[in-house]
């Protein structure tokens, strides 16, 4: 049984934005099932599909209601099935997210909580407390809710209950054994239909600190990305509840990634090792400028402190929380980002794609409010609807689609060689050639404003400066190059390139 996950690249597939497979609008799982040969054309190894069980759809899907069923609308069980039986014959795996922090107020656990009284088994699975105050008109803490305003609300009986996002998402209470049992048994029914490994949400934020103490934020900022310390999130006792899961997950041969906001490399690496998760995303690396030294920095830290639990590092640019890194990096946004991806792909460990990203796509800043579903945007006026917007694979397009993405659709970009899909394909291609056995990072003296840095024979400069940067110094010849006029001679600021020695 090999450790496929250590060096995989692996491609997020955001269900509703990704492909419409019965024309009703709505990307859905027949409509992944028939774009499966473009993602092994791309040269994935496997696919993490972001929620597609029953929900409301009050946080995209992320509030579920039957963590055992597909929502009608991505289709069925059967259309599952159909789609990871076509990845397995095209030799892609498949990853599914796990929600383990809330579920939807909709689950049946829930709607039979509120009507249950306080103290019972129902309300114990749940956080349901009594507020503070005069009459308990307060909430139990100060706790503050990801999307904005106060993590708690007040029921018809006067008790409130958690919800670390929104109100239609309540905690669930860790404490209980019967979660421990509920996901236990989520996880095996998965793994029984074939399913490769689990991204898990909200991975930190499990376990409460215990009393519910407040949070004293001060004038910290709080939100889902912030490192601020708090009672809610990245407590040790989340290690326990892993601790349960491997066993299971090493006995179908399956892995597990965390979604874990916290406040340092070391912190990020106790949640991977023999008997924790086997990945952790690295979103510092992903929240980076388009700095040499800001990358140097990171992956050199990400390396050592996975290197002491004996796991891969896990880098990504983008995802569905987090504005598109070709928006992020404003100016020229583009031409770094195709620079990244070469840098991204040359690091040892494993590599996540954002749907759409290898098509070059920036966020739709200018939605109208009609396209604005996110939960947060009610509260606090941010929206992540911009990077969910559906992919364009071929004219016309449709709003909220904007018409500067006329020459990114995946029909325009396939037969031009210049273009960042065949940039993506060539990369994904040259990595398992060039870095599949290579070693680990030796790095290499370069200026200010560059990374430059050898894994085995191969030789990769990433010119992040306002210069053009002479490559004669590594040596070699170049196998790769995000730009699309390569020079051999020098590296244009903005660009990357991969070298072999001659």
């Amino acid at each position: 049984m090999t450790d496929w996950w250590r060096n995989a690249v692996i491609y997020q597939v955001y269900p509703r934005s990704f492909a419409d497979g019965n024309g009703d609008g709505a990307g859905d799982l027949p409509g992944v099932t028939e774009r499966l040969p473009y993602l092994a054309d791309l040269g994935v190894d496997a696919i993490w599909l972001s929620p597609f069980y029953r929900s409301p759809m009050v946080d995209g899907g992320y509030d579920v209601a039957d963590y055992r069923d597909v929502d009608p609308v991505f289709g069925t069980l059967d259309d599952f099935d159909a789609m990871a039986k076509k990845a397995r014959d095209l030799g892609i795996r498949v990853i599914v997210d796990l929600v383990p922090n809330h579920c939807s107020d909709q689950h049946p656990w829930f709607t039979r909580a509120l009507s249950a009284e306080n103290g019972s088994p129902e309300r114990d699975r749940f956080w349901f407390r009594p507020g503070r105050g005069p009459g308990g008109t307060e909430p139990p803490n100060d706790w503050r809710s990801i999307f904005g305003g106060p993590a708690w609300t007040r029921v018809e009986d006067g008790s409130w209950y958690l919800h670390l996002f929104a109100p239609e998402q309540p905690d669930l209470n860790w404490t209980n054994p019967e979660i421990h049992a509920e996901f236990l048994d989520i996880l095996k029914f998965w793994m029984e239909r074939g399913v490769d490994g689990f991204r898990v949400d909200v991975a930190h934020g499990m376990v409460k600190a215990e009393g519910l103490p407040d949070a004293d934020y001060g004038d910290g900022e709080m939100n889902m990305f912030s490192h601020l310390k708090v009672p809610y999130f990245d407590q040790d006792g989340v290690h326990d509840i892993y601790r349960t899961w491997r066993p299971l997950l090493d006995s179908y041969g399956a892995m597990a990634v965390a979604e874990a906001w916290v406040s340092s490399a070391e912190r990020l690496a106790r949640y991977v090792g023999p008997d924790q998760l086997n990945q952790a995303f690295s979103f510092d690396f992903m929240l980076a400028d388009f700095d040499a030294a800001q990358y140097r920095k990171i992956i050199e830290s990400t390396l050592a402190e996975a290197d002491v639990v004996g796991a891969p590092a896990t880098w990504v640019l983008s995802n569905h929380d987090k504005p598109r890194h070709v928006t992020r990096y404003g100016d020229d946004g583009l031409r770094k980002a195709r620079a990244a991806i070469l840098l991204m792909l040359a690091l040892p460990g494993s590599a996540y794609l954002y749907n759409g990203e290898e098509l070059g796509l920036d966020d739709v800043t200018d939605l109208a409010d009609e396209f604005k579903v996110d939960p947060a945007y009610r509260r606090t006026g941010e929206s992540r609807d911009g990077c969910r917007v559906a992919l364009p694979w071929s004219l016309p397009l449709t709003p909220p689609q904007p018409a500067r993405w006329e020459k990114l659709t995946a029909d325009a970009q396939d037969a031009d060689p210049a273009s960042t899909l065949n940039l993506y394909r060539r990369a994904l291609r040259a990595r398992r050639t060039h870095m599949a056995d290579a070693p680990e990072i030796e790095w290499l003296q370069a200026p200010a404003g560059v990374l430059a840095f050898r894994r085995g024979e191969t030789t990769v400069v990433v010119n992040t400066g306002s210069r053009p940067v002479p490559l004669g110094v590594y040596g070699g010849r170049v196998v790769l190059s995000s730009d699309d006029r390569p020079d051999p001679a020098q590296l244009p600021p903005g660009t990357a390139a991969w070298l072999t020695r001659l």
